[in-house]
Order: structure tokens, then sequence, then C-alpha cells
């Protein structure tokens, strides 16, 4: 994440990035504590060093046939839907990880006017 965050960095010619986004799903296998724990130790020495890491979770859903409706699950819920209890195997969210979003710092102009 943070080697494709600075690769677009470097193909912007910005000079640093103050914040990172992401999207990680709850059954994508990511940890956001973990992410967050590891940020600090991922980004020294990088363009990154001063960045904020931001994390938007996202539930787990499945799509029941009966009810015709998204459903969020949990970990109790083993692909069934929680309200009607209709098994469903169509996962529609909470596998993503990705990087929604990265605040560039732009080269600053200092000519004189």
């Amino acid at each position: 994440m943070v080697s494709a965050v600075e690769d677009k960095r470097a193909a912007l010619g910005a000079v640093g990035v103050e914040r990172v986004s992401l999207r990680v799903g709850t059954r994508s296998g990511a940890v956001p504590e973990a992410l967050l724990g590891a940020w600090p130790f991922a980004i020294v020495g990088t363009s990154l060093e001063e960045a904020v890491l931001d994390i938007d979770i996202i539930e787990a859903a499945v799509w029941c046939s009966t009810c015709q409706a998204n459903r969020e699950i949990d970990q109790f819920y083993q692909w069934r839907c929680p309200v009607c209890d209709t098994p469903t195997a169509q996962l529609v969210a909470g596998l993503e990880f990705e990087v929604i979003s990265a605040d560039m710092v732009m080269e600053q102009n200092t000519s004189p006017e």
C-alpha cells in the first residue's frame, strides 16, 4: 500500500502525502487496528512519513433472495440472512481492501513576484 501511494505521488510530481484513506471490509482478512499500529513503522523513510491513515470499515453484507435486500452479517452469521435465516452465498460487501484517496502535497512555487 505504501509503495503504491509512493508510486502515484512520484508519477504526479507531488513532494509528499498528507493523508491516506483506505476502505477495509470486515471479511477482507485485514485487521484495521493492526494496520493503524503498523502505519508509523511502514512509512518511516518514505514520502508518507507525515501522512495520517484513515480507515473506513465496510461491514460484510449478503444479498437475501427471500427478503430481496442486502443484509449486514457478522462473524456469527455463517452465510445466512440475519433476518429470515435464508442461506445465501452472495456476499455483496466486506471483501474491500483499497486505497480510496491520498492527499498529495504539490511543490510550492517559490519564485518572486
